[in-house]
């Protein structure tokens, strides 16, 4: 399996945050609050898209709401390869970072 693309192990982490309420508008809103910047709507759908491909992440569609005047919301849920994915990204991370020196030293740069 290939490492997930930094925006899809981002993305993946936002729906794990939002648990069932995991739809385009509330991803966006979670990154947001994760990164601290505005990700385009557009960009969103194509990796959203991408990663249903490569069974990742499955949408579905939810109830009627009264909030949305009857309309559905397209849902993101994990599926076992995004689980995987995280979990080599996280230990890939934690086994580099261990080697790597305090940054914020000057004599490494």
């Amino acid at each position: 399996m290939k490492f997930l693309s930094r925006s899809e192990e981002l993305i993946l982490l936002a729906i794990v945050n939002l648990h069932d309420n995991a739809y385009v508008v509330s991803i966006r809103e979670e990154l947001k609050k994760m990164t601290g910047e505005t990700w385009a709507m557009g960009a969103l759908f194509v990796t959203l898209d991408r990663m249903s491909k490569k069974g990742y992440v499955r949408s579905y569609l939810s109830e009627p709401t009264s909030e949305r005047g009857g309309r559905r919301k397209r849902l993101y849920q994990l599926l076992p390869a995004a689980v995987d994915g995280l979990n080599k990204v996280r230990k890939l991370h934690r086994t580099i970072w261990k080697k790597i020196p305090d940054l914020s030293k000057k004599e490494i740069l």
